[in-house]
């Protein structure tokens, strides 16, 4: 499988703090960026919005305006979720890469980290989904993985999607096969079933109940 340094981008060479409103106006007019990274002899600055770039002086230079860079950037090192986690957080579509001697060398851009991701065994590889939910203060990562293997289960990727003060849900994917007994087990240490499936026999008795119950009172 690939890794992810393998989508570092340097297809546009950073702005330099010198280069003029007008310029960097102009770069954004035809990409589709939502920011590029500045760089000041060398070291990077941050990154300039293409939206901010819009109300800047078409005569002034970046350098002008390094208040309104946004200094987000992610490591070589940082593993595929924390780099989403950077896209998303600063509403951008490119991000900034830095070694750890913080030397610029290059970008990721959203499409590509998307890419990788569709590449993971969590996505590509065929199996169920189950989002379960519980209390914040009683849901365990070691006994949702627990409850899965102990039915024969194998987990591919369990992650948060949800969390508040009082509630937890987490999205499981597993190979497909005793769907029915996982789903089950967690029912019986109290976890919600929150997706639906076809595989869910308690579901679908309570249905059948009640479309009997339905019928007989309207006879």
């Amino acid at each position: 499988m690939r890794v992810l340094s393998e989508y570092i981008n340097n297809d546009f060479k950073p702005f330099l703090s010198g280069e003029t409103v007008a310029d960097i106006q102009d770069f954004f007019a035809d990409s589709t960026y939502s920011h590029f990274p500045v760089l000041e002899d060398g070291v990077y600055l941050g990154c300039i919005s293409a939206v901010d770039a819009e109300t800047f002086e078409i005569q002034k230079s970046v350098a002008d305006y390094r208040y309104a860079l946004e200094g987000f950037f992610v490591r070589t090192t940082m593993i595929w979720l924390d780099v989403l986690e950077v896209f998303a957080r600063n509403n951008a579509n490119v991000v900034p890469i830095l070694d750890e001697n913080n030397k610029y060398v290059g970008y990721y851009e959203i499409t590509d980290v998307i890419k990788f991701l569709n590449e993971t065994p969590f996505l590509k590889e065929t199996g169920g989904i189950i989002v379960v939910e519980k209390p914040t203060v009683d849901y365990s990562m070691s006994q949702i993985a627990q409850i899965v293997e102990s039915n024969n289960g194998k987990l591919l990727g369990i992650f948060v999607s949800e969390a508040s003060n009082d509630k937890v849900q987490v999205t499981v994917k597993i190979t497909l096969g005793g769907m029915n007994e996982i789903i089950q087990t967690f029912r019986r240490y109290n976890y919600e079933i929150i997706s639906e499936h076809h595989e869910d026999n308690y579901l679908n008795n309570l249905k059948e109940r009640s479309e009997y119950l339905d019928k007989y009172l309207n006879m």
